[in-house]
């Protein structure tokens, strides 16, 4: 008997080249499904998803977009579709981050967090829904601690990731009926290529962060892929409306 729990599917990743998204992807590729990551079209990150394409026998195609296009997502979709011949399960991880103070924040800057953070997320579910109902699908978003937490500089990204919450729970009520779950993974403060850009020191950021956890060790993108395949599986098929919080302890409710 196989033991790979996620046999027969085929997942839509966004922001897989890196970070969680790519821990993902191997993660579900591991169990047994198909993969079509999503990235944005610039040279490092396509550079990454191609390398992350070249390790697997043709169970993962990359597809380049710009998610803050309201025509992407459902170009996304059908890519995927075409290739692989269905969707089962759409993991919306992409988001734009932004580290500003909230009277500097500029409109653009406010609605690029609310087109990629938010917006894509409603369209890409929307585009597979047929699929994802006929197929008894499932759905994962990503939220944030800092939903949570209050962080200053982060207002913007905040409302987003908040927004994701309640779209979540609404969906959740919405496609119930039709067999369709849809849960939200909020990772706490991961040593991501993202953080290891802006601090290659960890340090000043693990004396901020270790002192707020129970588990006194820094995230990295492995220890949430385990959430990842577990809400995508049959072992979470009586779950939906949920939010599964990674954070090594920080936030507790």
């Amino acid at each position: 008997m196989s033991s790979q729990r996620l046999s027969g599917q085929v997942a839509l990743v966004t922001g897989g080249s890196r970070g969680i998204g790519a821990a993902v992807v191997r993660a579900f590729v591991a169990e047994g499904a198909q993969v079509a990551i999503n990235y944005l079209d610039v040279p490092d990150r396509k550079k990454e998803a191609e390398g992350l394409v070249a390790q697997f026998n043709g169970d993962v195609i990359s597809l380049p977009g710009d998610l803050s296009d309201p025509k992407v997502p459902a170009m996304l979709v059908k890519a995927t579709q075409d290739k692989f011949g269905k969707i089962t399960t759409i993991v919306t991880n992409a988001a734009v981050m932004q580290l500003k103070p909230w009277r500097e924040i500029t409109v653009t800057d406010w609605d690029l967090m609310q087109a990629v953070n938010v917006r894509a997320t409603w369209l890409m579910i929307n585009a597979a829904y047929d699929d994802l109902k006929k197929h008894q699908g499932n759905i994962i978003t990503v939220t944030s601690v800092m939903t949570e937490t209050g962080q200053p500089g982060q207002i913007h990204y905040s409302a987003s990731k908040a927004a994701i919450i309640g779209l979540t729970r609404s969906l959740a009520r919405e496609m119930g009926a039709d067999g369709v779950r849809i849960n939200s993974v909020m990772p706490g403060a991961i040593r991501t290529e993202h953080e290891v850009s802006l601090a290659a020191d960890p340090k000043p950021v693990d004396d901020l962060i270790l002192p707020l956890q129970s588990l006194k060790r820094r995230g990295f993108p492995i220890d949430l892929a385990g959430a990842f395949v577990f809400l995508a599986s049959e072992d979470a098929a009586f779950i939906t409306g949920q939010v599964i919080n990674v954070d090594g302890g920080w936030v507790m409710y």
